[in-house]
């Protein structure tokens, strides 16, 4: 079977102080598959870009600043995720810097600064807990996930390191 994937990228953007990450609460929107849960921020990429220049516009659409420093920290490949079964390969980053001030909300949601360790404790997808902590776990090498979705929850994970 021929894989074709909707590919996009998510980001988590660290506080100055490295404390924090910005989340959005997707709270605008009672018909948002993602309704009341926290996420990081991005979105599908464009026909006409690649994964740096999709972080960087979905970074500045979202929450209004542009990125000065990230760092690719893994992919995951999830299938059959989408609100039609569709596949997703999601390219996640780190932001360790940015230039501008954040919105507070966006059409998603309000944009709230969460201590990375209370993130564990926040409504989100179920298959998010797995990967986050790669995210922020400062190892240099990068994580490569399949995470397969079924009635809204992952049934499996595994993932490499490079």
């Amino acid at each position: 079977m021929r894989y074709m994937p909707i590919v996009g990228c998510l980001g988590f953007i660290l506080s100055r102080d490295r404390k924090k990450v910005l989340m959005v609460h997707r709270n605008a929107r009672e018909s948002d598959d993602h309704y009341q849960k926290y996420n990081g921020l991005g979105g599908k990429m464009e026909k006409d870009e690649d994964v740096y220049t999709c972080m960087r516009r979905e970074i500045l659409e979202e929450a209004g600043i542009q990125c000065t420093k990230m760092q690719l920290r893994g992919t995951i490949n999830w299938t059959n995720f989408g609100k039609n079964g569709e596949d997703w390969l999601g390219f996640v980053f780190l932001i360790e810097e940015y230039e501008g001030e954040p919105f507070s909300s966006n059409h998603e949601g309000d944009l709230e600064w969460v201590e990375i360790e209370r993130l564990s404790s926040l409504p989100m997808w179920e298959g998010d807990r797995h990967f986050l902590p790669m995210v922020f776990d400062g190892i240099e090498s990068q994580f490569h996930g399949y995470m397969p979705y079924e009635g809204g929850s992952p049934t499996d994970w595994s993932y490499a390191r490079s």
